[in-house]
């Protein structure tokens, strides 16, 4: 297990969406998660935050499950938590944000993260 943390923004209940597929695995592969989502549930032992908190204790790593439309509402937030890198998972990819993480000194990634773990490369880098 890693002593750092993976937040998953757009977490589901529905087992067939990749965001709960990624929790999953990232869990599997002892990876702390915060599984940040809008509806109530959980994956694989994980709470689903719907209220979701201002610092994320040691965040390294968000996986990005929204798309690029509903981002803008949450570019100060995820800034603001300071993470190392930003994985935009196939779906999210979105230029103007990228802008901003590297900007505030931020890594993104396009990136598929259940392909980064299943490969072995996941926390390279970190």
């Amino acid at each position: 297990m890693t002593n750092w943390n993976t937040a998953v923004i757009g977490v589901t209940p529905n087992a067939n969406r990749y965001a709960f597929k990624a929790v999953t695995e990232l869990t599997a592969h002892n990876y702390p998660v915060t599984a940040l989502g809008f509806r109530t549930g959980e994956v694989a032992g994980n709470p689903i935050i719907l209220d979701w908190p201002e610092q994320i204790e040691s965040l390294k790593v968000i996986s990005m499950y929204i798309g690029p439309a509903r981002q803008p509402d949450f570019y100060d937030y995820i800034i603001n938590l300071h993470p190392t890198k930003v994985i935009f998972n196939p779906g999210t990819e979105n230029e103007e944000f990228y802008k901003l993480l590297s900007e505030n000194g931020i890594q993104y990634e396009e990136a598929c993260t259940l392909v980064l773990l299943s490969t072995g490369v996941y926390s390279e880098g970190l």
